[in-house]
């Protein structure tokens, strides 16, 4: 396995929380904490983006008569039109 040396900054809850799993034991140090918790992390996002495309697969694989509805199409993105909105007004 190869290694890339890189220079990061972290905020002191994020050193803090490192420097608090090498103490404990769970990694001799600092890089190696910070490595295999972004590995944890790819792997949960690896396993939330399959459950969810078999859920949408399974979703698909329904007969049409089965589909519920979800509004008129004119209006689905609404809700999320006006939280973008929102958002955009307090940056």
């Amino acid at each position: 396995m190869s290694v890339q040396k890189q220079s990061v900054s972290f905020t002191e809850a994020a050193y803090a929380f490192a420097k608090e799993l090498v103490e404990t034991g769970e990694y001799p140090n600092v890089s190696a904490a910070v490595s295999g918790e972004l590995v944890k992390a790819k792997a949960e996002r690896d396993r939330e983006r399959s459950l969810l495309e078999v859920e949408l697969e399974r979703r698909l694989a329904l007969p049409l008569d089965q589909w519920e509805p979800v509004g008129e199409a004119g209006t689905v993105t609404d809700g999320a039109r006006a939280h973008l909105a929102a958002v955009r007004q307090k940056s």
